[in-house]
């Protein structure tokens, strides 16, 4: 694969993100919000709102930028060198897409509102302990002009913070696509955990009643308006994997040029930097990787299935790649909680299971060029 070159645009708004970043969002950001039992970060979603980072997907006639996926791209790569906090996949990126689809007032509505910053979207798709969309047993049962949706969900992304929730559930008619509140009664948040501290929550839907009005599209066709939305947010999370690699490689070749071991500095030691160098060559290429899909996505988004595939898969692998290299060539301080490192290796864990991990991306790009 050849590398491509973002545009000088491209760059420039890099430059903009990375100095507003690396002012109200840096690493120490993210640990300070851990020690002080924080998930998200509802000022900064507010001052990048403000930004136009929010609408970059919002047509302009919902009062958004409209960009593009390619500057999406740009700027979740920012993210990700910083590990910032945000629900900007979810609801900038995923939420956006998906609802940028209908063409109502009630919907320009919504998407103006995600664009000031007025409005988070969590996507509750998983059930089983692997990423499989179209595996649903959450059931929605017709009840007079609405639904009576039971279920469970799994690692929803936002799921304890943002405002609204798109679900997918089976009913007679087949699978259908859901937009209600997250206050809906019977909906409880069980929060998760987290290894890299951000807001993460199982979902229980108990009898919870939505009126027909929160059935998105016909009965029966969820899954092909979700599809758009599912590969942008892959893509997107493609390209802050592909950022948080890159930072994380960084920060290892910056020690090996200071640190020394017998006198000399271990970057002059050839076994380490041949392994430099390999990284090096995989982070270039999945680069170019995201570049591509951010590309197809904005020029002919029904065929971007195997570019975004391609992208979040070797995202996936380069970064575990880099965060590994970066833990062993820092030796006994990789390993502790006061070095950084240690944020970009429980950042990419997370990352390689949502949206689908190497082997759920690997299969597809198999499935689709026919093996």
């Amino acid at each position: 694969m050849a590398k491509l070159i973002q545009t000088e645009e491209e760059n420039l708004l890099a430059e903009a993100a990375k100095g507003f970043l690396s002012k109200s969002s840096p690493v120490s950001r993210l640990r300070e919000m851990r020690d002080g039992g924080k998930s998200s970060d509802p000022d900064l979603w507010q001052e990048m709102a403000a930004a136009g980072w929010a609408g970059v997907l919002v047509p302009e006639a919902a009062d958004g930028s409209d960009m593009g996926h390619a500057a999406a791209h740009v700027l979740a790569r920012a993210m990700g060198r910083n590990l910032t906090v945000s629900p900007f996949l979810s609801t900038a990126v995923m939420a956006a897409t998906l609802l940028r689809q209908f063409d109502d007032p009630a919907t320009r509505q919504k998407l103006s509102q995600i664009s000031a910053g007025g409005l988070t979207y969590a996507f509750a798709l998983d059930e089983g302990a692997k990423f499989a969309p179209q595996s649903v047993e959450m059931t929605a049962e017709k009840r007079g002009n609405g639904y009576l949706l039971n279920g469970k969900k799994r690692f929803v992304v936002d799921g304890c913070e943002a405002d609204r929730i798109l679900v997918l559930a089976k009913s007679e008619e087949g699978l259908c696509l859901f937009d209600l509140a997250n206050s809906n009664k019977g909906l409880t948040q069980d929060p998760l955990d987290m290894i890299d501290s951000r807001d993460a929550a199982d979902l229980v839907f108990d009898d919870v009643e939505v009126s027909g009005e929160a059935l998105l599209g016909e009965p029966g066709a969820g899954f092909d308006l979700l599809k758009p939305a599912l590969e942008a947010g892959q893509a997107a999370l493609a390209a802050e994997t592909a950022g948080l690699a890159e930072a994380a490689f960084a920060m290892t070749t910056d020690y090996l040029k200071e640190r020394k071991q017998f006198g000399i500095t271990i970057g002059s030691f050839q076994a380490l930097q041949h392994r430099a160098a390999h990284l090096c060559c995989e982070i270039e290429l999945t680069q170019s990787a995201v570049l591509n899909a951010g590309r197809i996505l904005d020029q002919s988004p029904n065929d971007a299935g195997l570019a975004v595939s391609v992208a979040k898969a070797r995202a996936t692998d380069t970064a575990q790649k880099s965060v590994q290299e970066g833990v062993q060539m820092h030796g006994g301080i990789g390993m502790t909680d006061a070095f950084d490192m240690g944020f970009y290796m429980k950042r990419a864990r997370v990352a390689a299971e949502w949206l689908g991990d190497y082997g759920y991306h690997a299969g597809q790009v198999a499935k689709l060029r026919g093996f």
